[in-house]
């Protein structure tokens, strides 16, 4: 085997990380846009298991998801079709997407395509449920969900889209990075980038149609009365940018780390699309007011591929309110944040964060940096608990185990030491 220059290698998967454009084009059905997508699949978070291994909140998703798309006459009847296969469960990733908590996509929801013009590659999530702590990615499905959800899929998804083409494409980079400066670490926050979205849309909205007034006055009150609308389309940026940086033969560079009801796992540029699994991670929660720690769950997330490329706990200096919401001190978030620099190959020169000097956010995670230090990615979530719903915040690391087995097989793959 040809010897591989690993530093070489992952400078060029930062450098492309760091190079990536992504750009909002375009919002349509899972089943139009996702590659590869059927009427009779439901997408979920984490690396894909056997139905009988799905658990908890998410397994509750997924039936909801078959409830919601009418696969299924009622919670009995999706269980037996989902364990004959007639219904089939597949993971996110492995579609071009990814999913928040449970991550749930039936054929009909609307998902945002975003494109990284500097690649030519494709990101998709699909939209943010709303502010109420039942949701469907939640592990809840009941009559207000299912009503929510059509409310996003025939009103407001379909007033984003003609005003997204109206508009050619939306450029997010430019967002993403006034943001860092405004307060937002574009995963538990996004209070500030999506404003900015919404004053981006502004011109185009006022370009549709009159007869279309109310269904345009519902979408920008959607827009302005939540703070998370934009964390969606922060984690389609960040998966076609971490995709981007996929297939560098002999990088030890982390394109992806999400986790589903059983593990956590990571992905890596230089060993392609195969997933190396740890136990959960272990978390820092502060809950909402009524909850205990006990009722801490895990039911799937993928949105850690924004900490994948720098932002989300490797943007933590920039967004001290966090304390308010998931716990913790703005020394404590600064701490946590400059330790991210010694697992990274190096400072996004686009993502800066104005607390450090306008530093670079650390950007790359390297496998062996992670292993060699025992300094472990550090992720900002949203915590489920047991009955469905969010039950508070908080910030994880991510399992030593899983960079253990990963950096066994480099070394198969690749020799060294």
């Amino acid at each position: 085997m040809p010897s591989i220059d690993r530093n070489t290698a992952n400078d060029e998967a930062f450098k492309r990380m760091c190079a990536a454009d992504p750009v909002l084009t375009d919002i349509g059905s899972a089943l139009d846009v996702l590659p590869g997508m059927t009427k009779e699949t439901i997408l979920t978070s984490g690396p894909a298991l056997a139905w009988d291994d799905y658990e908890g909140g998410q397994r509750d998703a997924v039936i909801g998801g078959a409830l919601f798309e009418g696969l299924a006459a009622d919670r009995q009847d999706a269980e037996a079709k989902l364990t004959s296969g007639e219904i089939r469960v597949d993971g996110c990733h492995d579609y071009g997407c990814v999913g928040s908590l449970a991550g749930i996509y039936t054929a009909s929801m609307p998902v945002f395509v975003v494109e990284n013009r500097a690649h030519g590659n494709t990101g998709y999530c699909n939209m943010y449920e709303g502010t109420n702590p039942r949701r469907l990615n939640y592990g809840v499905y009941d009559d207000d969900v299912r009503d929510r959800l059509l409310f996003l899929q025939e009103v407001v998804a379909p007033i984003i889209a003609e005003a997204i083409r109206i508009s050619g494409g939306i450029p997010l980079k430019s967002m993403m990075r006034r943001g860092l400066h405004m307060g937002d670490e574009l995963h538990s926050r996004s209070t500030a980038t999506s404003l900015l979205f919404t004053r981006e849309l502004f011109p185009h909205l006022l370009r549709i149609d009159a007869a279309k007034k109310e269904a345009v006055a519902h979408t920008v009150q959607v827009l302005t009365e939540d703070h998370y609308f934009f964390l969606r389309l922060s984690m389609a940026a960040a998966k076609c940018t971490a995709d981007a940086a996929s297939g560098v033969e002999g990088s030890s560079v982390l394109t992806a780390m999400a986790f589903n009801c059983r593990n956590f796992a990571i992905r890596v540029s230089g060993l392609g699309d195969t997933w190396f699994t740890g136990p959960h991670a272990t978390i820092q929660a502060k809950l909402f007011d009524g909850h205990t720690e006990d009722e801490i769950t895990w039911m799937g997330g993928e949105s850690p591929i924004t900490e994948t490329i720098g932002l989300g706990g490797f943007a933590q200096a920039a967004a001290f309110a966090l304390q308010q919401y998931q716990g913790g001190s703005p020394d404590a978030m600064v701490e946590r944040n400059l330790e991210m620099y010694d697992i990274t190959v190096g400072e996004n020169p686009d993502y800066q964060l104005p607390y450090l000097g306008y530093r670079g956010t650390p950007t790359g995670i390297d496998l062996m940096r992670v292993v060699e230090t025992k300094i472990l990615p550090a992720i900002d979530i949203g915590i489920a608990g047991r009955d469905g719903g969010q039950i508070g915040a908080g910030v994880v690391r991510a399992p030593i185990e899983c960079f253990e087995a990963a950096l066994a097989a480099y070394r198969e793959r690749y020799g060294g030491d």
